[in-house]
Formats: structure tokens, sequence, C-alpha cells
């Protein structure tokens, strides 16, 4: 199970952490990417976890303010997004891929989905 939670609205330049909690999985063990999609858009890769501890960040408008974390022992990830912009809004979901396979930023290389929670930046 993908769990995707802490989404929300906020205004432009504000912060939030959503967080990815998976059961059935471990996400020292399995690979797992946030991914996001906005209206009338594709969906895209944003920030990869691999299993080894590597990340991998894919559109360049997120680089210096979205990290990814990751809590062994809550077996959760997280997406911390600051300076939020009207641009990041998107549903933002979880995407878990088996275990021993690394960062990849195509949608069906990911066997497990959440069903996203949604981030809405604007005045």
């Amino acid at each position: 199970q993908v769990v995707e939670s802490g989404g929300g609205l906020v205004e432009p330049g504000g912060s939030l952490r959503l967080s990815c909690a998976v059961s059935g999985f471990t996400v020292d063990h399995n690979t797992i990417t946030w991914f996001r999609q906005a209206p009338g858009k594709e969906r895209q890769a944003v920030y990869c976890m691999a299993s080894s501890g590597i990340t991998t960040y894919y559109p360049n408008s997120v680089k210096d303010r979205f990290t990814i974390a990751r809590d062994n022992a809550k077996n959760t990830v997280y997406l911390q997004m600051t300076s939020l912009k009207p641009e990041d809004t998107a549903n933002y979901y979880c995407a878990v891929r088996n275990v021993g396979m690394g960062c990849s930023p195509v949608i069906s290389a990911y066997e497990y989905w959440g069903q996203g929670t949604q981030v809405t930046v604007s005045s």
C-alpha cells in the first residue's frame, strides 16, 4: 500500500512537506519516486530516492527548492517543497519500483502507485 499525504493550499513562496507512507515494502529496499500531474498535462517525475539512498531530481525547476528524504523507521519518504510557485500546482503521486531497480523518470517503470495528494499554490 502506498499512501500520500500533506498536500493543501499554500501561497506562493510557501512550503509544504508531502509524505509517502508505504506498507508491504521497505523504503530502504525499494526505489521511490514522486511524480506530479497538473491539469491537462502529462505526469512527470519530480524526485527519486533510490534504495541505495542516492537521490535524483528531474525537472530543473525544482532544483534548490525541493528535497527528498526518508525515514526508515517510519517506512516513509518525504518530499520537502519550499519557495513554491503556482506552476507547482498539481496532484502529487508516490510510486514504488520493485526491489533492485534504480531511479527512472518513466511512469511504466513503477509497479505501485498511491492515490495522490493535491498541491495548490495560489494567492
